[in-house]
């Protein structure tokens, strides 16, 4: 293990009790990672919208999201090595440059029509390929900007602010574009892509940063050497796995419109308010967490968390009360943003700063897959079986799920604070 630097050395008891918001570069940190999801959140909605205004073609709204995920899902691992084995502020600021260069594309291409559309995809996937880096850097920088002893404060002040910006960036989204069409809104994110970009390079320092360790052996052996760490670290494993299945069968949101529509008969509005219930949920349990963190039987509690999120989506699957589907959602939201806490936590705190890059990378593989196959995996029962017989099924399998990843991974059921979760020497 790296031994601490003087900084981290001498941080104290103290240190770990007061605000994380006090640590030099923190606050910058999130208003820049809150310009870039904004930033990117806006432009998925209007890039969505122009796209299928242009075509009236479903089939291009697809291309849409897979001229993106393609290129994640191949240099995700890549991008992981080489956030290794360089300095990773300087990697996050290009690749947000790259994603400000790809608004400014997508301005230029808003006034040519149909005959922009193979344009877009083009630059959309050179967004995708700035996403595969900027993700797993944004994951492995924090721990470099504050103390360890505050990184749990940090995580959970991180996610709920992800949320907001999650939240509100499509419906800003939305009123920019009727405002002004396609041309202004691009050329807002490509003003929140730089502004992010220029506060990250002027504004947050980089205090509690590892020397990076020699690179030994080619990309794939390195590649190897970051599966093999992962799997031969329960905690880790276990972790990402049960957010990976939890959500893969247990999700609810591809259903919300026909519950909407079918089961409740609220109309849009309705649908609209079913939507805001789990963000509503996932914000005030962020903001809690992010002022009132706790660090005890930490593993039990994510148990509990998946377990209560399962719960939660089976209420709302067997629910035809409006009020009681809204409750429950909002339930599963705050739950799974504890589930979100604790599981960034423990792997922040289980990988040595030399491995972070290639973790975070299989980490939001992981999270991606989840939520792309979930909404497919829901989609593709409800076709089969029906949405209610399909939101059942999910749910239960949460819950089976729980039991069984409680069974097999007695390390992370057991781990009673964050800070027990040590890593392993690596090569």
């Amino acid at each position: 293990m790296t031994a601490p630097t003087p900084s981290t050395a001498g941080s104290s008891a103290t240190d770990a009790r007061s605000s994380v918001f006090r640590q030099s570069g923190f606050t910058a940190f999130l208003i820049c990672r809150l310009l870039a999801v904004f930033a990117g959140q806006v432009q998925a909605v209007v890039v969505a919208w122009q796209v299928y205004d242009l075509t009236r073609q479903p089939l291009a709204l697809a291309y849409v999201g897979l001229a993106q995920f393609a290129p994640m899902l191949l240099l995700l691992l890549p991008a992981g090595d080489l956030i290794d084995r360089f300095s990773r502020k300087p990697i996050l600021a290009a690749s947000w440059a790259v994603s400000a260069c790809c608004s400014l594309a997508l301005w230029w291409l808003s006034g040519h029509g149909q005959a922009g559309v193979a344009g877009i995809y083009a630059v959309l996937v050179a967004f995708g390929c700035a996403r595969a880096f900027s993700g797993p850097a944004l994951q492995s920088l924090l721990p470099q900007i504050v103390p360890r002893e505050q990184l749990a404060q940090a995580i959970a002040a991180n996610s709920m602010l992800l949320r907001v910006a999650s939240i509100g960036g499509p419906f800003l989204g939305g009123l920019l574009y009727g405002f002004g069409g396609a041309a202004l809104t691009y050329l807002v994110c490509l003003l929140c892509f730089a502004l992010g970009t220029a506060l990250l390079v002027g504004a947050v320092p980089v205090r509690f940063a590892a020397p990076p360790s020699p690179a030994g052996g080619n990309i794939w052996q390195r590649f190897g050497a970051g599966i093999h760490f992962i799997r031969s670290r329960p905690i880790i494993l276990g972790t990402i796995s049960l957010d990976l299945f939890a959500v893969l069968l247990g999700g609810v949101v591809a259903l919300l419109p026909i519950y909407a529509h079918e089961v409740l008969r609220v109309g849009p509005e309705g649908l609209g308010a079913l939507r805001s219930a789990m963000a509503l949920g996932e914000v005030t349990a962020g903001l809690y967490l992010s002022v009132r963190p706790f660090n005890r039987r930490v593993g039990q509690a994510m148990f509990a968390a998946v377990a209560v999120f399962g719960l939660a989506n089976l209420v709302f699957s067997l629910s035809t009360v409006f009020w009681l589907s809204f409750a429950a959602l909002a339930v599963a939201g705050a739950a799974d943003m504890v589930s979100v806490y604790i599981r960034g936590a423990l792997v922040q705190f289980s990988t040595p700063d030399e491995m972070r890059g290639r973790v975070n990378a299989v980490n939001m593989l992981f999270i991606g897959s989840s939520n792309e196959l979930g909404e497919f995996r829901a989609g593709s029962a409800a076709a089969a079986i029906g949405a209610v017989p399909a939101a059942i099924t999910g749910a239960v399998c949460t819950l089976g799920v729980v039991g069984a990843w409680a069974a097999l991974f007695k390390p992370l059921r057991t781990v009673d604070r964050f800070e027990e979760a040590t890593p392993a020497v690596t090569r």
